[in-house]
């Protein structure tokens, strides 16, 4: 008695072993308010050391309410002209959608038929109360203004995709094998490739971690020489003051992955607009006037590629991991049945570059948007291009690489265990010689 007393009331299980619909909304009202105070601490403590700060307190709430929106992929007004800023700064992105994910994770693994039903539900409801009190707290005058009913259906959107994204993640393994299952049905037996669906899985992450890498080396190199050049460019800003440096690091920081994401379309060669009319590509680039900030520094000179063309190198290496993992599984060395039929084997490397280039469509639209209004509205790669370059890129390598390990695989297999069954009948011929030979020796000498 002592102990259900003493247990918070949010917490006393309902029927079927559910907590209170009332719980699982306060967890999404505080996973909103966790990001948002991550993003409105540094803003505040920047606001604070400011000596000359235009805006007061609720200017630089708005502020953070702007930038957490932003990273929901919310578009925001900016100035008084109304300028669209839709650049979404994907480390608050990724952010959000970690938390949410995590969240919808955490409801349905809970035991219970209502927790498993609404949970999930009242997660994304808390969390969406949460943003549309910043939508509307924001959407007064001020430097950035919200936009209410876009901002609230794209929090709501991404809000709805991380928390079932993270059910799934759950409750996806036997709905998983039932899919692929399902598809496999639909072709003849010998072109399917049974149990290939996590491998398939496991090649795409491969193969889209190979090309953030990518990106990743591409940022780097533009930096190193940038820093030997002397690095005068952008530098104009850091003169500003400790604070104007501070708010430069962090919102270089907070548009890092933006920037990867951007190598990463310059190395499969598309590249990216950095302006209406511009162009910036291993093949060449075409830049005009951009904004005094340090990320649009490590632009590359207006010109012809040349030695840059060795970037396009990079995403080559993008399919080596894929083609080692869907080749093993062809050979049948993941302990899945017999091997795979060459058809299979590139549909499934298809399958997988096909997954790769969905997703570097999707997060090449959401690391670019617009800065302001005029030659500023267009910024990032285009998404179909780039997602058309990485699934060719993928499949261009894989494909073939994966039927050679699949071939290398099959006739290895059978030669090197008639080398070991040889070996052993040797070793045990000469074990049998040895012992009678000492037999001998024995006898001749009693």
């Amino acid at each position: 008695m002592t102990q259900l007393m003493g247990r918070p009331i949010l917490e006393v299980p309902g029927e079927l072993g559910a907590r209170p619909v009332l719980a699982d909304l306060l967890v999404g009202v505080r996973t909103a308010l966790l990001g948002l105070a991550v993003v409105a601490v540094p803003v505040l403590g920047l606001w604070v050391v400011t000596p000359y700060a235009d805006d007061g307190a609720p200017g630089a709430a708005r502020l953070a309410g702007a930038l957490w929106l932003l990273g929901h992929g919310a578009p925001v007004l900016r100035g008084g002209v109304d300028a669209p800023l839709t650049v979404t700064p994907l480390l608050l992105g990724l952010l959000a959608v970690g938390q949410l994910h995590r969240m919808g994770a955490r409801v349905a693994s809970r035991r219970g038929l209502r927790a498993r039903r609404s949970g999930p539900v009242a997660v994304w409801a808390g969390y969406c109360a949460v943003a549309a009190g910043v939508v509307v707290q924001c959407s007064g005058g001020g430097a950035f203004r919200s936009r209410v009913l876009p901002d609230v259906l794209a929090v709501a959107l991404l809000a709805a995709a991380a928390t079932a994204a993270g059910v799934r993640s759950v409750r996806s393994g036997e709905r998983g094998r039932a899919c692929w299952s399902a598809f496999c049905g639909r072709v003849p037996v010998w072109a399917r490739a049974t149990g290939g669906a996590p491998v398939v899985r496991a090649a795409a992450l491969a193969a889209g971690a190979a090309l953030v890498a990518a990106g990743g080396v591409v940022v780097a190199v533009a930096a190193l020489l940038d820093a030997a050049a002397g690095g005068g460019r952008g530098a104009t800003p850091l003169a500003a003051g400790p604070a104007a440096v501070a708010g430069l690091v962090l919102l270089s920081l907070v548009l890092l992955p933006n920037a990867v994401l951007w190598g990463t379309a310059y190395a499969l060669g598309p590249g990216f607009a950095a302006g209406a009319g511009t162009v910036v590509a291993p093949s060449g680039t075409v830049l005009g006037p951009v904004p005094e900030f340090p990320l649009f520094a490590l632009l590359p000179e207006s010109g012809a590629g040349g030695w840059r063309l060795l970037a396009c190198l990079l995403p080559a290496l993008a399919g080596v991991v894929p083609a080692l993992l869907l080749g093993r599984a062809a050979a049948g060395r993941r302990g899945e049945g017999a091997p795979w039929h060459p058809v299979a084997t590139v549909a499934a490397v298809l399958a997988a570059a096909l997954l790769t280039g969905a997703a570097a469509a999707v997060l090449g639209g959401f690391s670019g948007g617009a800065l302001a209004g005029g030659r500023m509205a267009r910024l990032g790669p285009v998404p179909w291009r780039t997602g058309l370059a990485a699934a060719g890129w993928v499949a261009a390598v894989a494909v073939p690489g994966a039927l050679l390990v699949r071939f290398g695989a099959l006739r290895g297999g059978p030669a090197l265990a008639g080398r070991a069954r040889r070996s052993a009948l040797a070793l045990r011929a000469r074990a049998y010689a040895v012992v009678v030979r000492l037999g001998g020796r024995a006898d001749g000498a009693g």
